[in-house]
């Protein structure tokens, strides 16, 4: 719940305040579950004053897992903003959820960064899904570092894991500092000075008393080498000494510059390396100066100049991430990256590209009565928030996730960055007649602030389908829509089948009935023909003499069409069939457009008890991304799914190979849950609807009977 900082009282400084870009670093916290990216948040907030004492995970009590789901996990599942200040530098750090389920906010936290800092379990090392986020960052030439994390813990090789990062990651992945053996201590590879957290942080600093040799060497010659001074690995080689002061400032550069990676270990409950890695975010990273801007046009796509870091440029900001507070409203997390944002500011808000999930086209002119600066859940009002800063804005009515917002008078439109296309279906039903508003309010809600969730009402099996990332995703999806005051099922998926005929034949209809009064009459003779996938419906007059009354042919056909909707086995729509109606009888009296049109019903329905069904399955392409090394068991459970393969494409180095191959719909329902468990998280998919088949006997009998 979004709440001001005198609320909580947890904060124990002030919002940091800034007045200039270069005072800024926007820093991302990558990593698997459970490597210590949110305590280690924690550590750093408490190391810097930020908070008066560290929370912890198991207790709830940490300021960027603060959402109810996360606290009842135990992990993180949204993104979250947390500022902290540092030799008079802002540094916003976003924490990000480690499982694969909430790559959406991860991809948030890319967006609103300008470096990413890689945490590393000592005790799990590197996992598939971190090397993923790794090539994803160097594809964008992101900054990053590595902070090695639980140093404390009885399981924890720093040394295996720093191994497992130069693996993974690359050689320029140097330590600049080392764990001193069976101290509390970090020793300093350039400065050769020891921290000593014997007693506690900060730490007392003291010289080493023993030979670096081979590790600073190599650190030594990796800086050189991506010196700018072309003179100095010459001199290096010729044995001049190379001292601090020239070595720290080429390595901060080589690091803004997304060039070298520098790892650092820490220990968030001892505070072993809080200060170093603290130096090295602010140091090291670089200031939004230094980071180009994404594109910007005018909201009818016409192009516009490139933007600049200047907070006196054209306003130019973005919303990152939407929070719906059931006190507070609507919390727009926002990155500004040109111009300054003012409270009491008329804003022009414009979301473009975003249609096909949920998200129509928008634009809206809005004024924003305060600037906030968030601390977790918290919200500290700020007098304004300049280019490169992070803020929060509250109670706008038309802001999602993904918007653009700029002045009024010169309404700007940046290009949304990649989402991930969710892909587990859940259908959900409400309880009760009178619980279908509030499921219907709570869900526009959701979908607003998060765009990896897409909202289907299919309409053909009638269901209310939310699109998902995964079991975990849907999970904390549900448990929002319950905490709202939802009360809801969820429902089997079903997959909209149709159903044809397999061979002709010929029905007769007839709806004769005498009640006393007015009566009804009619009959009618069809004939029933199958056509090519596709052809859809065909209906053809034959009737000669005036079997049927002119006027009454359309109340046959309009019969035969309302049960080829309702279906006639199993419930689904029937097609690609030719209705030929060729013969029948009328009442003068009795007749009337209701009875031909049940008569035309059962003639069809008695055409299929003389002929033969087939359902008709809908088959898609699919797409599948994962590492070479899992191509094969990908293969092999394509073809247990009844799938057929098209092809495989081999990745270069670092690259994902391609598997394609048409699948069954009805396959590939939970295809996210498990693909993911075949490829230890590392595989993704796309799919596109291919066409309709006829479904193998034995499974059609299960459904009919189903």
């Amino acid at each position: 719940m979004a709440q001001k900082a005198s609320e909580k009282g947890q904060a124990g400084a002030g919002a940091p305040a800034v007045t200039e870009p270069g005072r800024v670093r926007n820093v991302v916290l990558v990593g698997h579950s459970g490597s210590g990216k949110t305590t280690l948040v924690e550590a750093l907030l408490a190391a810097t004053g930020t908070i008066t004492r560290a929370g912890g995970v198991t207790d709830g009590t940490t300021v960027t897992d603060h959402d109810p789901a996360a606290i009842r996990q135990q992990r993180s599942v949204a993104l979250a903003c947390a500022p902290l200040s540092h030799q008079g530098v802002k540094v916003n750090l976003l924490d990000t959820p480690g499982f694969a389920d909430f790559v959406g906010e991860l991809r948030a936290g890319l967006r609103a960064a300008d470096a990413a800092l890689f945490v590393v379990s000592a005790v799990d090392g590197v996992d598939d899904s971190t090397v993923a986020l790794w090539e994803e960052c160097a594809a964008v030439g992101m900054p990053r570092a590595v902070a090695v994390t639980r140093l404390d813990h009885p399981r924890a090789d720093y040394g295996q894991a720093l191994q497992d990062c130069q693996a993974a990651f690359g050689d320029n992945v140097l330590p600049v500092f080392q764990p001193v053996p069976g101290e509390a201590a970090l020793i300093g590879l350039i400065t050769q000075r020891v921290l000593d957290y014997t007693g506690g942080y900060p730490p007392r600093v003291r010289e080493s008393a023993e030979p670096l040799g081979a590790d600073r060497d190599t650190l030594i010659e990796g800086i050189i080498a991506e010196s700018e001074d072309e003179t100095l690995m010459d001199r290096y080689i010729g044995g001049e000494p190379v001292g601090p002061d020239v070595l720290i400032p080429d390595l901060e550069k080589a690091v803004a510059k997304g060039n070298f990676y520098p790892v650092v270990p820490v220990c968030s409950y001892t505070g072993v390396g809080l200060d170093a890695l603290l130096d090295l975010l602010v140091s090291g990273f670089p200031s939004p100066l230094e980071h180009d801007l994404p594109t910007v046009t005018g909201v009818d796509g016409s192009p516009r100049p490139r933007l600049t870091c200047d907070p006196d440029g054209p306003l130019v900001a973005e919303v990152v991430r939407t929070t719906i507070d059931r006190h507070v409203g609507r919390v727009s997390l926002v990155r500004v990256f040109s111009g300054t944002l003012r409270p009491d500011q008329t804003l022009h808000v414009s979301g473009h590209g975003l249609a096909e999930r949920g998200h129509p086209d928008h634009d809206a002119d809005e004024r924003v009565a305060h600037v906030y600066s968030p601390l977790g859940a918290q919200l500290r009002e700020v007098g304004c928030a300049i280019a490169g800063d992070l803020c929060a804005i509250t109670k706008s009515g038309s802001a999602e996730t993904g918007d653009t917002l700029s002045a009024k008078d010169d309404p700007l439109l940046m290009r949304p960055w990649r989402m991930p296309e969710p892909l587990l279906p859940i259908a959900v039903v409400a309880k009760t007649r009178s619980d279908e508003d509030a499921l219907a309010k709570n869900l526009a809600r959701l979908v607003a602030g998060d765009p990896t969730l897409r909202l289907e009402r299919n309409p053909e099996t009638h269901q209310l389908v939310l699109w998902t990332m995964g079991e975990s995703h849907a999970d904390v999806v549900l448990d929002r829509l319950r905490s709202g005051g939802v009360e809801l099922d969820t429902e089997p998926v079903r997959v909209a089948l149709r159903e044809t005929f397999g061979s002709g034949a010929k029905g007769h209809g007839r709806h004769v009935k005498q009640s006393g009064g007015h009566g009804q009459y009619a009959v009618c003779d069809i004939e029933v023909e199958p056509l090519p996938r596709g052809g859809g419906f065909v209906f053809v007059d034959k009737v000669v003499g005036g079997a049927v009354p002119h006027n009454y042919i359309p109340s046959v056909e309009k019969g035969v069409r309302a049960q080829l909707e309702k279906g006639i086995v199993a419930g689904y729509p029937v097609v690609d069939l030719r209705v030929t109606l060729y013969d029948g009888k009328a009442h003068s009296v009795d007749s009337s457009d209701a009875a031909f049109q049940t008569a035309g019903a059962l003639a069809l329905r008695a055409a299929a008890e003389n002929g033969r069904i087939t359902l008709l399955e809908p088959v898609d392409e699919i797409e599948v991304r994962v590492p070479e090394s899992y191509v094969g068991a990908v293969m092999s459970d394509l073809s247990g799914r009844r799938g057929r393969p098209l092809g495989s494409e081999s990745g270069g180095t670092g690259e994902a190979s391609l598997v394609r191959a048409e699948v069954p719909a009805t396959e590939l329902v939970r295809y996210a849950v498990e693909l993911r468990a075949l490829t230890s998280g590392t595989g993704t998919f796309s799919r596109r609807y291919l066409r309709h088949e006829p479904m193998p006997p034995q499974l059609a009998e299960s459904v009919r009977r189903g």
